[in-house]
């Protein structure tokens, strides 16, 4: 199955050079459905210029987004010397702390 998702520019790239092994995101509806083995279509955003496909390797569910981030080394979300509040802070500009209640944080390894 694949799946398609947004993703900004500087973490493209970032997938693109292999930094980045691992994507942050709301364990909702749509992400709950994502398995082992899918693919994931990322579309650059805003511009919508540029797609990336990549397998996931892996999944795992946390309640919060700071559980996630303790249990992950910074590097593989190519964050490497970031504090811990600077990925907390860096994550709430995506997503609000009333979502992450609710859905909790999913964290897809990937495979470009």
């Amino acid at each position: 199955m694949i799946h398609q998702m947004g993703l900004f520019g500087e973490h493209f790239q970032s997938i693109i050079t292999g930094k980045k092994k691992v994507e942050v995101r709301l364990n909702d509806e749509n992400r709950r459905k994502i398995k082992v083995g899918d693919r994931i279509e990322f579309i650059k955003v805003p511009e919508q210029d540029q797609t990336l496909t990549v397998r996931v390797t892996g999944i795992r569910n946390y309640h919060t987004f700071k559980e996630m981030y303790e249990d992950i080394p910074f590097k593989d979300f190519d964050c490497e010397g970031w504090t811990m509040q600077e990925m907390i802070e860096g994550t709430y500009e995506i997503y609000n702390p009333e979502q992450e209640k609710e859905w909790g944080a999913l964290a897809i390894t990937i495979k470009y």
